[in-house]
């Protein structure tokens, strides 16, 4: 331990190795970044199949779910997708934008994106330090001892970016939680996010394989919660896609005594008024025509039989001979359908973990901690999560800029 480095990096993930970088380019001249695993980004290179979403066209504070919005909001107006843009060119990454608003790389691979941060990192010259789990950290002189499974190192700054609980396979245990804990901070309860539903209606099952945009809204204590209208995926096991993810962490987090239900709309662009007043003039224009083949002309065949059938009407059923109240059941059916979720696919397959170290005791300008001096967090710790479609990324890059950037400036003065 006869080495003294200015600034420690616990985690080598997107929000560790942007750290690296910024602290390097702010001045510091010793940095260190430790991962427990011996192959680092994997949760990079699993990132937007394969091609990793870097970041969104329009990032805003409230894409983002936090006790401390205001905190988010210093941090993401530091580094916006237009820094971010202009970081990756400087790597060699060029970043196209498609019609959905998301960033890929231009060669439609995340390895791009993993080859560029770590030969940014070692061009640097940050000392990178893979299967190096690290245990312990203590505060003590001035500066930070860091217990790892290789030995102990020593450094004037410390930060933390370990990462939440999702998808452990990757590395993710939350130790990062336990060392923060230890210097008295406190954490906001964590729970899983952007993960798919789970539930027990064959009906459902068994639209497998079947994608159309929906909107999702989730209800608690009677009352509407939150709602995202997105492309909606039927699973063997529930349901997923990004409208299914995003209000995961939601109906997660309104707990089982606020009795959480989730509706969906399958023709999101349809309110009751209208939808009726379709039914009606269809009825008067092609009254022979069966309810199944009315309602196939607008969703797919399988889903327009389910929709029919949950409805209680027989599918040769004509427009002309439906009843009112039938009718009605119909337009209740399709617009306000319960999901019946049994549950989650818990953080196993969590793209994000909701919840996590407090900004209470954070600085929100800077990331460094309120009760010790010198050390800072980034990235997927801190109690911010976002919706899917890179904005996470964006988290990681902006948060690890400014925990980078100003743990070198502590040591510099």
């Amino acid at each position: 331990m006869s080495e003294i480095y200015d600034v420690a990096i616990v985690g080598a993930g997107a929000a560790g190795l942007a750290s690296a970088i910024a602290a390097c380019r702010s001045g510091a001249n010793r940095v260190l970044l430790l991962d427990g695993r011996e192959v680092i980004g994997a949760k990079i290179l699993m990132s937007g199949g394969t091609r990793c979403n870097v970041t969104h066209v329009k990032v805003l504070p409230k894409d983002f779910f936090s006790e401390s919005p205001r905190a988010v909001r210093n941090i993401l107006s530091g580094f916006t997708p237009e820094k971010t843009l202009s970081f990756f060119k400087e790597l060699g990454v060029n970043l196209i934008l498609e019609e959905t608003g998301k960033y890929f790389p231009d060669t439609h691979s995340a390895k791009t994106v993993l080859a560029a941060l770590v030969g940014e990192v070692r061009r640097l010259g940050v000392v990178l330090k893979t299967g190096e789990k690290v245990e312990r950290a203590d505060f003590q002189g001035g500066g930070f001892d860091i217990a790892a499974r290789a030995g102990t190192y020593r450094s004037k700054t410390l930060i933390l970016c370990t990462g939440g609980l999702s998808f452990p396979s990757t590395g993710s245990d939350g130790s990062g939680y336990t060392i923060a804990e230890k210097f008295g901070h406190r954490r906001v309860e964590t729970s899983p996010a952007l993960t798919p539903l789970l539930t027990s209606e064959s009906d459902w099952k068994k639209l497998s394989g079947l994608t159309l945009d929906c909107r999702l809204e989730c209800w608690a204590d009677g009352k509407k919660k939150i709602e995202f209208t997105d492309s909606f995926l039927f699973t063997h096991q529930g349901f997923s896609g990004p409208a299914a993810l995003n209000i995961s962490r939601h109906w997660i987090r309104a707990g089982s005594a606020a009795q959480p239900e989730i509706r969906v709309s399958f023709l999101p662009k349809e309110h009751e008024n209208s939808l009726r007043e379709k039914i009606l003039n269809d009825a008067g224009a092609y009254p022979t025509r069966s309810i199944k083949r009315w309602l196939s002309g607008m969703l797919p065949d399988r889903l327009a039989e389910t929709l029919v059938g949950r409805a209680g009407i027989q599918g040769s059923v004509t427009l002309a001979s439906l009843s009112r109240e039938q009718r009605e059941h119909l337009i209740r059916t399709i617009l306000q359908s319960p999901l019946h979720v049994s549950g989650t696919s818990g953080y196993a397959k969590a793209e994000v973990t909701a919840g996590g170290i407090d900004f209470l005791d954070i600085n929100p300008h800077t990331l460094e901690s309120l009760k010790i001096s010198g050390l800072f967090f980034a990235g997927e710790i801190l109690d911010v999560d976002g919706r899917i479609g890179g904005f996470n990324f964006q988290w990681a890059w902006a948060s690890g800029h400014a925990a980078g950037s100003q743990a070198a400036k502590k040591i510099l003065g």
